[in-house]
């Protein structure tokens, strides 16, 4: 889908929803370059990609530190040439000291949501202007649309606002930037959680309209497509991936079993 020989920077590739985009982007032909901080896991998913018969480079780096950032673009461009696509997927969603103070808990889910995507995209945007059709992709949250997951959301909902400035900051050298709001995502991480706080496997509220929680599979669909030429003239977009979670009132579903019919089609 139009990323054959391009050159992708993927934080936060070697687990969960970052894995699969590397995948994806392995099989369509590109040239990766993955980030993350456990050193076991990346050297996995360099084996993977090496059964895929792909070319793919996993980085060990703390992309909160923005000295380490600037040496991880030099070291991409020694290795690659250059960089033509950005996946900012890295990030943490909390487990916070419970005696931690205000500070604390807001730079550490500040730095490695907002921060490591800030530097990341800054110190790549010279290369991905030499591109000629340089692409950032930023990995949201639909949590950025509610207050529920508190200063997670706030860090997401800043990552929004970041992508629609790097894409106003870009476009004048052909560089797009986008973002994916993923909702309830199966991964190794999340496969076994539940909203409603339930412990015995089953969901007591639906994880999404359509009854099932998305796959990081949908996620790097998504994604690919932002990336690719086929997104040629969509920026400054969060593109949302939850199966129309966000559109459930859900106070009304009960309701809506029984006089739903009076509201739709009636052909269904």
């Amino acid at each position: 889908m139009g990323v054959d020989g391009k050159v992708a920077l993927i934080t936060g590739g070697n687990s969960g929803i970052g894995r699969r985009i590397v995948h994806r982007f392995v099989d369509e032909g590109a040239r990766v370059a993955f980030v993350g901080r456990n050193r076991p896991r990346g050297a996995a998913v360099e084996k993977e990609i090496r059964e895929r018969t792909g070319e793919g480079t996993f980085f060990a780096v703390d992309l909160t530190i923005e000295e380490d950032v600037a040496a991880l673009i030099d070291d991409i461009t020694k290795q690659y040439g250059g960089i033509d696509i950005v996946v900012n997927n890295a990030g943490e969603d909390g487990d916070l000291e419970k005696d931690s103070p205000p500070g604390a808990r807001w730079e550490r889910l500040r730095r490695s949501n907002l921060d490591s995507a800030y530097y990341v995209a800054s110190y790549a945007l010279p290369l991905l202007k030499l591109s000629g059709s340089g692409a950032i992709v930023n990995i949201s949250s639909t949590g950025a649309l509610h207050g529920n997951w508190g200063l997670f959301c706030v860090a997401k909902a800043a990552l929004e606002g970041l992508t629609r400035s790097l894409a106003a900051e870009g476009a004048p050298y052909g560089i797009r930037a986008n973002g994916v709001s993923p909702g309830w995502i199966a991964t190794e991480h999340d496969a076994t959680r539940h909203p409603s706080g339930s412990s015995n496997g089953k969901w007591e509220n639906l994880p999404s309209l359509l009854g099932r929680m998305g796959t990081p599979e949908e996620i790097a669909s998504a994604v690919l497509f932002l990336a690719s030429e086929e997104a040629s003239f969509i920026t400054g977009q969060t593109l949302i991936v939850d199966g129309g979670l966000t559109i459930i009132d859900y106070p009304s579903v009960p309701l809506l079993k029984q006089i739903g019919h009076h509201y739709f089609s009636g052909k269904l």
